[in-house]
């Protein structure tokens, strides 16, 4: 994945502000040429850097408003293979390896306590999983959000 510069910041930037923006008026709007809109956008792409869409759903939208974080200690042994397991359940929306005392957190979304003991229950079953721990989230306080280094990065002379 490349490092991006000023010029993607600004690119990113006007596609917040206006998603459905197309790559002509995103040119206008920051007064470069179109191709070189559509060219940085191709190439965020296929970098890596620009991820798909879906990842701005509010889970809520899909009758999943409810959110939790699974703390798992996986067996050593048998860690690839569980983390394989996990990758397929369709509630587990982001997973992250940590240090500490868990080996993953896991993000997992839910329709209501009912539904969050099913999911964490058929974590618990998978091979590999040793221990959990969950907690339900009250509150987004802060969604996940890349304006503010942006916005930092725009400033800066590309």
């Amino acid at each position: 994945m490349s490092t991006l510069d000023a010029l993607d910041a600004r690119i990113l930037l006007a596609l917040d502000a206006d998603p459905d923006a197309t790559v002509l008026a995103l040119a206008r709007t920051l007064g470069v040429a179109r191709n070189t809109v559509s060219a940085r956008l191709a190439r965020m792409r296929a970098g890596g850097a620009l991820r798909e869409p879906s990842r701005r759903l509010d889970p809520a939208a899909l009758g999943r408003g409810m959110v939790a974080f699974v703390q798992i200690a996986l067996s050593q042994a048998s860690g690839p293979r569980a983390i394989a397991a996990l990758r397929r359940v369709p509630e587990v929306v982001e997973m992250h390896s940590t240090s500490g005392e868990a080996d993953l957190l896991l993000k997992v979304v839910a329709r209501d306590t009912a539904d969050l003991h099913r999911i964490t229950t058929a974590l618990l079953r998978v091979e590999g999983v040793v221990r959990t721990s969950t907690t339900i989230s009250l509150a987004e306080e802060l969604p996940t959000r890349y304006g503010e280094l942006l916005a930092r990065l725009a400033g800066q002379q590309g």
